[in-house]
C-alpha cells in the first residue's frame, strides 16, 4: 500500500514530465490498473494451488522487477520503458488485492466483516509513509523521481521478508479438488451483481478523482508537495475508518454502509466544484477516500455471502477483474478528460455515475425488504 500511494502521487507526474504527448501523462497509471485487472483471474487461480503465501511473494518478486524497470526508463527519460515497468508492477497488484480475501478467508462468520476492515486499515500507514517517502526522495538524484522508484524496490524486498514470517493456510485438498457451482449459476445472484457493480462504481470513480488531482493541482501552480499533502489525506480517509467500517456493517447493516458511501461520493464531488483552492483538492479527496472505504469494505463484504468455501476463488477473480478492469477504464479516461477538458468536467462525468450505483443499492435495499 506504501508503494501504491506513491505510484498515485508520482506515476501521473513522471508521465507528464518524460512524455511528449501529454495526454498519456495518466497512462503509466492506467497500466498499472489493466495489469492488475489482467492478473486477478489468473493470480486467484494459481493461489488456489499454490497457496497464498507463495502468490503474494511471487508477487511482491513481480514488484521489484517492475520497479527496476520503472528506475530505468526515468533515469533514461524513456517514457516506454517506464511504462514497461509500472505494468510489471501491476502483476503485483493482482496479488495483492486477494489479501483482504485471505483475512476473511480464516475468519469467523461474524468476525470477517472486521478482518477485511483491519487488513485495509494498513493502509493508514501508507497515507503517511508513502508521501513521506516522496518528499524525501523525489529529488534526491540528479534525475528526479529516479530515488522515490528505487525506494518502492526496496518495499517490494522488505513484504516478501515479512512475508516469509507469516503462516498462511493453504487450500484444503477438497477444495482444491472440487469447484462448486458453475460460475454463471453464481453470478445470476442479485447481491453478487450489485456487490460487483457497487465495488466497481466506487473504486472507478476515486481513480477517476484521484488519478487527476496531482496534475490539476500542478496545472493550477500548486508544488509536488502540496499535491503530496492532499493524496496524504486522501490515503488516511481511504484507510483509517476501515479500524470500524466491519464495526459500523455489523452494527447498521451492509446497505446503509454501501448508501453512506455513495453519499460521501457526492460530497467529494460538490467540494471539488466549489472552487480550485488546497482546502477544496482537499476536501474534495478526504470525502472521496471515505467514500471508497465504505462502499469497497462494503462490497467486499457483501460478496463473501454469495459463495462457499470451495468456490470463492473464481468469485473473486470475477469481483477483482471486473473492479480493476472498471478502474482502469475510469484511470485512462481520467488523463484524456484532463487533456482535452479540465478538473471541473471529470466530476460532473462521475455525477450519473454514483447515481447509477445509488439505485442499484436502493433496489438491494428493496429487495431485502420484500424477503423479509
Amino acid at each position: 500500500m506504501t508503494g501504491q500511494s506513491m505510484m498515485f502521487i508520482l506515476a501521473g507526474l513522471v508521465g507528464a514530465d518524460i512524455s511528449e504527448n501529454k495526454a498519456l501523462a495518466t497512462l503509466p497509471i492506467t497500466v498499472i490498473i489493466i495489469t492488475t485487472a489482467l492478473t486477478t483471474i489468473p493470480a486467484s487461480l494459481l493461489m488456489k494451488r499454490i497457496g497464498r503465501k507463495m502468490g503474494f511473494m511471487l508477487g511482491a518478486a513481480f514488484a521489484i522487477i517492475g520497479g527496476c524497470i520503472a528506475s530505468y526508463g526515468i533515469y533514461h527519460s524513456s517514457f516506454w520503458i517506464f511504462v514497461l515497468g509500472t505494468m510489471t508492477i501491476g502483476i503485483h497488484g493482482g496479488f495483492a488485492q486477494y489479501y483482504r480475501f485471505a483475512a476473511a478467508d480464516v475468519a469467523r462468520a461474524d468476525f470477517k466483516s472486521k478482518a477485511i476492515s483491519l487488513v485495509i486499515s494498513g493502509g493508514i500507514i501508507a497515507a503517511f509513509l508513502g508521501p513521506a517517502l516522496v518528499n524525501y526522495t523525489f529529488d534526491i538524484h540528479v534525475v528526479p523521481f529516479f530515488g522515490s522508484f528505487v525506494s518502492i524496490v526496496i518495499l517490494a524486498c522488505l513484504a516478501i521478508l515479512i512475508l516469509g514470517l507469516i503462516n498462511i493456510p493453504r487450500p484444503s485438498l477438497t477444495e482444491c479438488a472440487s469447484s462448486g457451482r458453475p460460475l454463471s449459476e453464481i453470478a445470476q445472484q442479485p447481491e453478487l451483481i450489485g456487490a460487483v457493480f457497487v465495488g466497481m462504481i466506487g473504486y472507478g470513480m476515486m481513480s477517476l478523482l484521484m488519478t487527476a488531482t496531482p496534475l490539476a493541482m500542478v496545472s493550477h501552480g500548486y508544488m509536488v508537495h502540496d499535491a503530496s499533502f492532499v493524496i496524504q489525506w486522501h490515503l488516511v480517509a481511504m484507510f483509517g475508518p476501515a479500524f470500524f467500517t466491519g464495526s459500523l456493517i455489523n452494527k447498521f447493516g451492509v446497505m446503509k454502509i454501501l448508501m453512506s458511501g455513495t453519499f460521501l461520493l457526492f460530497l467529494a464531488i460538490i467540494a471539488a466544484l466549489a472552487g480550485e483552492t488546497v482546502t477544496h483538492f482537499w476536501a474534495a479527496l478526504f470525502a472521496l477516500g471515505l467514500g471508497w472505504n465504505f462502499t469497497f469494505i462494503g462490497a467486499s463484504y457483501l460478496l463473501t455471502e454469495t459463495y462457499q468455501s470451495e468456490e470463492r476463488a473464481k468469485v473473486q477473480a470475477l469481483n477483482d477483474f471486473m473492479v480493476f478492469g472498471f478502474v482502469a477504464l475510469c484511470s485512462l479516461t481520467s488523463g484524456t478528460l484532463f487533456h482535452f477538458y479540465d478538473w471541473q468536467t471529470i466530476n460532473q462525468v462521475a455525477i450519473p455515475i454514483i447515481a447509477t450505483a445509488s439505485v442499484a443499492i436502493i433496489v438491494m435495499i428493496w429487495r431485502r425488504g420484500k424477503r423479509a
